[in-house]
């Protein structure tokens, strides 16, 4: 195991890694149950767990969001 995969990375390393900006993952935090850990004020994250919930569809928008029109 890397040393990547083997300790917390914080909301830019993950950013970086998953190519998405922070706003991004706050909202899969929030609204899509993506793995997180609060240590404190900061997320902290686990490669390992975020790849298991990407692989599940976890970062897919549902289709009903899509259609939503903006107001």
């Amino acid at each position: 195991m890397n040393e990547m995969e083997d300790r917390w990375l914080s909301i830019t390393e993950i950013c970086k890694y998953l190519g998405v900006s922070n706003d991004t993952v706050y909202k899969w935090i929030d609204k899509h149950g993506m793995p997180a850990h609060r240590m404190g004020r900061l997320w902290k994250f686990k490669k390992d767990e975020v790849d298991e919930w990407v692989k599940a569809g976890g970062a897919a928008e549902p289709a009903e969001t899509n259609k939503k029109r903006k107001e």
